[in-house]
């Protein structure tokens, strides 16, 4: 987002770890399908006054990043990246309802070096709810001139679910598979798996107020190309805390609260929870 921003022209402040400031490059570099962009940015460990803040960390990572925040009332408004729902709640309650614009972007792209991002997917899907229209839009003009995929929705339910009917499956398979998502698609179990995950999430999807398809979503799922690898995939096999709770949480939090059953994610979720040996995320 960063290098889109500074090829769109705007002014880009990279937030990063204070003690990874002095040695963080001022410009900033991206290989894309879309083209390659090399620009400047400045650099802070506290977030500067603002018209937008951009939440682009790991769901795991929320708390601490928010601690660069020191003077809320400098940020115009907040767009978090973030994968999952829950985070929608704490932001507010930071915030306030009105400065944070929900969003949500689907993407493959990897962090390779300070400042160095790769963009690996031939698609990138922003899309934003329309309280933050009149703010972003000569920016999704930008984004959507550059390539990218974006629309405005009005409701937030069908707006952040629609995300997480998709990702959780994808993320949730190909972690407990370790396969890309051409390996989980070409065995029948592990499809079955995949499936199964989309239909107990978008039956909780339904239940939540948002307007979504299992159908759809499968179709859509067996179009990915085939190499791809979720980031919760990539997390695991650097030994890094995976988004599990964030990702599972709110379908299987959601299960509970409507009376379902959610069997195949809590499975996956148990399989990804005994690779890592960590305490359970619901």
């Amino acid at each position: 987002m960063g290098a889109c921003l500074v090829r769109s022209g705007a002014l880009v402040t990279m937030v990063v770890r204070r003690e990874s400031l002095a040695n963080y490059p001022r410009e900033i570099r991206l290989e894309s399908p879309f083209g390659n962009v090399i620009g400047p940015v400045q650099c802070a460990a506290e977030v500067p006054l603002c018209d937008v803040l951009w939440l682009t960390v790991k769901a795991t990572q929320l708390t601490e990043a928010l601690s660069a925040v020191t003077n809320p009332a400098a940020v115009g408004a907040v767009v978090p990246l973030l994968n999952g729902i829950d985070h929608l709640w704490l932001l507010r309650s930071k915030y306030g309802l009105q400065k944070v614009i929900p969003a949500t972007i689907a993407v493959e792209s990897e962090r390779v070096a300070p400042g160095h991002i790769v963009h690996r997917t031939p698609f990138a899907r922003l899309n934003v709810s329309t309280s933050g229209q009149s703010l972003l839009g000569s920016t999704l003009d930008h984004l959507q001139r550059f390539g990218f995929e974006c629309r405005f929705i009005s409701d937030e339910a069908t707006l952040m679910w629609s995300k997480l009917v998709f990702l959780a499956p994808f993320a949730l398979t190909t972690s407990a598979a370790d396969r890309t998502t051409g390996g989980v698609i070409a065995d029948p179990e592990w499809r079955s798996k995949l499936e199964s995950c989309v239909r107990e999430a978008c039956a909780v999807a339904l239940l939540e107020g948002a307007k979504v398809n299992a159908d759809t979503v499968i179709a859509a799922m067996l179009k990915m190309p085939t190499d791809m690898r979720s980031s919760m995939q990539k997390d695991l096999a650097k030994g890094k805390p995976p988004e599990l709770d964030a990702i599972a949480g709110p379908i299987l939090r959601g299960a509970n609260r409507h009376g379902l059953q959610a069997p195949t994610t809590a499975d996956l979720v148990s399989s990804i929870e005994r690779r890592m040996r960590i305490p359970k995320a619901v």
